[in-house]
Formats: structure tokens, sequence, C-alpha cells
């Protein structure tokens, strides 16, 4: 264990329960990628989760619905989930439409909340691999009116810079951000979370020790320069691939429930 980390066995979790979602879809743009799904817990819920699937910010259909047994399991331990559809590439995504479109769906949650008369609570982004990205980044997001109380990544892409010198994804980030960063400097800028570090609220990760997809470096690297500007930073390390981190039945969705309740409580009024 290094600073700044946790470890978790196999034989960590709390498995969830099955429940049924109640779910509806809600537009928050006029494009057909413009979109979130409102997935409500039953009951007082313990917040709102914000859940952003990855793809190296390409567009696979398929890559919406990866997160769907996730967001399923967050609800059955009390979680409201928006599960949010974005713009990629080449679909009128990457820079800047994929973080437009993180920012409007996160700007559109109150209202789709309201619709359903659902208690928001303290709102959590969560996002895997480019997902991750987005949800830290998030916290820095311009023009930002919805408050969050923290960010946790799932082995996301958190370093855009050591991303583009390693070229993770065949490339992804270069094509993200449409160039490199000697090309686009104002762009790493405003789009790199290494950059863009908001101290006063905290982050969690969650990574596997087997990925090859987004190497541990992500993860470590963003926490030392997280910590040393003062934010609450850490990353759980679990058994695993890149997916593991979104599979409700390992025990990496222990430690997302773990992260989940460290930024809740931080939030809450000490009695």
């Amino acid at each position: 264990m290094t600073a700044g980390r946790s470890d978790r066995g196999a034989d960590a979790g709390r498995g969830p329960s099955t429940v049924p979602v109640v779910t509806e879809r809600f537009e928050y743009g006029d494009g057909p990628m413009q979109y979130g799904v409102l997935h409500r817990a039953e009951g007082p819920a313990r917040g709102t989760v914000v859940l952003i699937h990855g793809g190296f910010w390409r567009g696979t259909p398929d890559y919406f619905d990866g997160p769907a047994p996730l967001a399923e399991a967050l609800v059955a331990h009390g979680w409201h989930v928006w599960r949010i559809e974005y713009r990629q590439l080449p679909n009128g995504g990457g820079w800047p439409g994929t973080l437009e479109d993180t920012a409007a769906a996160i700007e559109h949650l109150p209202v789709a909340a309201a619709s359903l008369g659902v208690d928001l609570g303290p709102t959590i982004t969560v996002g895997h691999s480019a997902g991750g990205h987005l949800a830290v980044w998030a916290l820095r997001r311009p023009g930002a009116v919805v408050p969050l109380a923290g960010a946790v990544s799932l082995a996301g892409a958190l370093n855009l810079l050591l991303g583009e010198q390693e070229h993770i994804g065949g490339g992804a980030v270069e094509q993200f951000l449409g160039g490199d960063s000697s090309e686009h400097p104002e762009r790493y800028r405003a789009a790199d979370p290494m950059l863009l570090i908001e101290p006063r609220l905290p982050v969690r990760i969650v990574h596997g020790d087997r990925d090859d997809v987004v190497p541990m470096n992500q993860s470590d690297t963003y926490v030392a320069a997280a910590r040393a500007v003062g934010q609450d930073a850490a990353v759980t390390v679990v058994g695993g691939d890149h997916m593991v981190v979104i599979d409700p039945a390992h025990p990496a969705f222990e430690a997302l429930l773990v992260a989940l309740d460290e930024i809740r409580a931080s939030v809450e009024p000490v009695r």
C-alpha cells in the first residue's frame, strides 16, 4: 500500500440487492446523443450519482449501456443515478463538444429530477475510463450552477499530458483534443484534470492493478498532484483489469460504495 492508496481483496464487498428500478429518459439538447436516463431509488436516497460511460471519447453505441448494471446496483443501494450520453468522435464530439455536453447534462439534472419529484441530495460524478476524466473535469467545468459534492474516477484518464506522451488508447488524447499539446496548449489547459484540480472538493479513484488500457500512473500522478495542493484525493487499488471497476459483482463495487459514502460524509453537517 502506498500513500493515498488502499487495496481491496477478492473477499471484500456487500452484494447489491435486486429491486425494481424506475427509469425515465430526458433530452438535455437537440442532438441524438444529448440525453440522459434517470434511475430513481426507492424511498429516501443517499444522494445522486451522475454516471458517465467511457470509450476514449469515441462513439460506440454499446458504451452507453456498459455501466447499466452498475447503475442498477447503485440504485439498489439507495442512490439515484443520472446516466448521461454525450457526443463523441466522430459524431460532433471531441473538443469542445464532449465537454460541453457533459456540463449541459449535469446542469439539466435538476430539471429531470423535478419532473419526477426526486430530491437529489449530494450530487457526485462517477465515470469510467474517459468518463472518469469527464467526472473529475466536471468539478471545474465553466459556468457551473449545479453544485457537485465530489467525483469518483473508475480507472479514468486523469493526466492528459501524460496520456499524450504515452499514446494511450492509440492516440486517443490527441484525437479528443484535435492535436498534440504543442499545437493546442489552451485545449489541454482547459481539459486536463491535472491542470484543473479543485482543492475544495474530494476525489476518489478505483483502479484495477492489471489495467492495460488506462495505466495506473494516470491515477497515481493525479493523486500526488492533488494532495500537493490540498485536495482530499485517494486511490483504491483492486485486483483486475480495466473493466472490473464497473462490475457490481466485483470487490471494486464495494470500493465505489465506500468512496461515495466518504464524499457524502464530507458535505453532511457535523452534529
